[in-house]
């Protein structure tokens, strides 16, 4: 098949486990990560939230070490590896659409978000105002430009910006601690409780579609050991700590917003510099996943990607800049929603139908309706149990809580497409 052959990496451009390790550390560290974390702060005690966010990563690094080592095997990204299970034009014109659109469109957010933010303080250090679309604009850029350098690019980008951002969020931490503000931890009770599985939902959600996405870099991987090693080494201590620190912060300062955080220790200059790089790991992420899966769409190999990844993150940056993402995000978060679906099936096809052998993975013609069928049904489950309706006028009537929404959407898909493929077409129908 010409185009899984354009996008099988070489054995020279495999990563060591630690390089992939930092990437994921990166993409851990983040903005949302400190809010998800605050949330959770504010509704669980502080050993629940220990135990929630735990769980919920523990959860993600299972999902993540079976499609990262599916993506070991074959050397392929998400977008590609999808068509065992859902057949070539079912990973192009379904899969590949998701991804491009999920990725272009928080990549806009993201570059929006650190747009503002870099307005703001500025303008609170200098009092110079710099307009919010300007900034996201040149921020969009510098991130884009990172993004284009492939995966080459984010290591040596996340080299960088995990130890400043660690050190950081550690002063911070150590500062508000000292300065008095840590006496609201003693004794701490939420005001607004939730349930531990609300906690650990919300750990799962934030990190859900990048473990759906995983394969984009733990193909670089040297074996699946590698693989392992790098999902929990780079997700679980991590996602943790950052979590727990988001949580830990909001108490303290009665906020989730980061700025506050960073403000509270005396830190402007270099709390904006850890902020833009929270941001910019986390977004070049967005941008080379996002022009992976718009090369699959439009036919083209890796060798092509950089252009799409270029096109991708243009296209984000000038939704950043003209404002119109506030509208979309509802589409964006329904998206994102859906995407867990999809490691179900794959999961099914390639370790329990295919056995975990490369040799008896294929990608098969046309749209492969029992992937289809079962994707479809997962996706669904995940949002109506996942709250994903409840925000949507006309569909709210669809919103039914229960247990964790994207665990329901990769069971159920999981579940429905062994018995669909086993009565669907065989491998020799497939594509060599």
């Amino acid at each position: 098949m010409q185009q899984t052959k354009g996008f099988t990496i070489k054995a020279e451009e495999r990563q060591s486990w630690g390089s992939i390790t930092m990437v994921w550390i990166g993409a851990m560290i983040c903005v949302p990560a400190l809010m998800i974390g605050g949330m959770i702060g504010a509704g669980l005690s502080l050993g629940a939230a220990a135990l929630a966010i735990t769980v919920g990563y523990l959860l993600i690094c299972l999902f993540m070490s079976f499609m990262g080592m599916h993506a070991c095997d074959t050397g392929m990204p998400t977008a590609v590896m999808a068509g065992g299970a859902l057949g070539e034009l079912g990973a192009k014109y379904i899969i590949s659409t998701i991804l491009a659109i999920s990725c272009v469109g928080w990549f806009g957010i993201q570059a929006a978000v650190c747009g503002s933010s870099f307005s703001t303080m500025v303008a609170d250090m200098s009092g110079v105002t710099i307009p919010v679309w300007l900034s996201s604009v040149v921020w969009g850029a510098v991130m884009l430009l990172t993004a284009c350098f492939r995966f080459s690019g984010l290591k040596w980008l996340n080299k960088i910006a995990v130890p400043l951002l660690g050190l950081v969020l550690a002063y911070t931490l150590i500062y508000n601690i000292a300065s008095g503000n840590g006496t609201a931890l003693i004794g701490y009770q939420p005001a607004a409780p939730m349930d531990l599985v609300s906690g650990i939902s919300l750990t799962v959600g934030s990190f859900v579609v990048a473990a759906a996405i995983s394969g984009d870099y733990c193909r670089f991987a040297k074996s699946r050991g590698d693989v392992v090693k790098s999902s929990i080494l780079g997700v679980l201590p991590a996602g943790l700590i950052v979590l727990m620190l988001g949580g830990i912060l909001a108490i303290c300062t009665g906020s989730y917003d980061i700025s506050v955080f960073l403000s509270t220790a005396g830190l402007p200059m270099i709390g904006l510099c850890a902020l833009i790089l929270a941001t910019w790991t986390t977004n070049v992420s967005n941008a080379y996943s996002g022009g992976l899966a718009l090369s699959v769409l439009l036919g083209q190999d890796e060798k092509q990607s950089q252009l799409t990844t270029a096109v991708a993150g243009a296209i984000g940056t000038v939704l950043a800049a003209v404002g119109i993402l506030n509208s979309i995000q509802g589409f964006l978060s329904l998206l994102s929603a859906i995407v867990p679906a999809l490691m179900g099936v794959m999961i099914a096809d390639y370790w329990i139908l295919g056995k975990g052998k490369v040799e008896n993975f294929a990608i098969r013609k046309g749209f492969y309706l029992p992937g289809v069928i079962a994707f479809a049904l997962g996706a669904l489950v995940a949002c109506v149990t996942g709250g994903t309706f409840a925000t949507i006028p006309g569909l709210s009537f669809l919103n039914l809580p229960f247990f964790i929404g994207p665990i329901n959407g990769i069971l159920v898909a999981l579940i429905v497409y062994v018995p669909l493929a086993k009565l669907g077409p065989k491998p020799a129908e497939s594509l060599s």
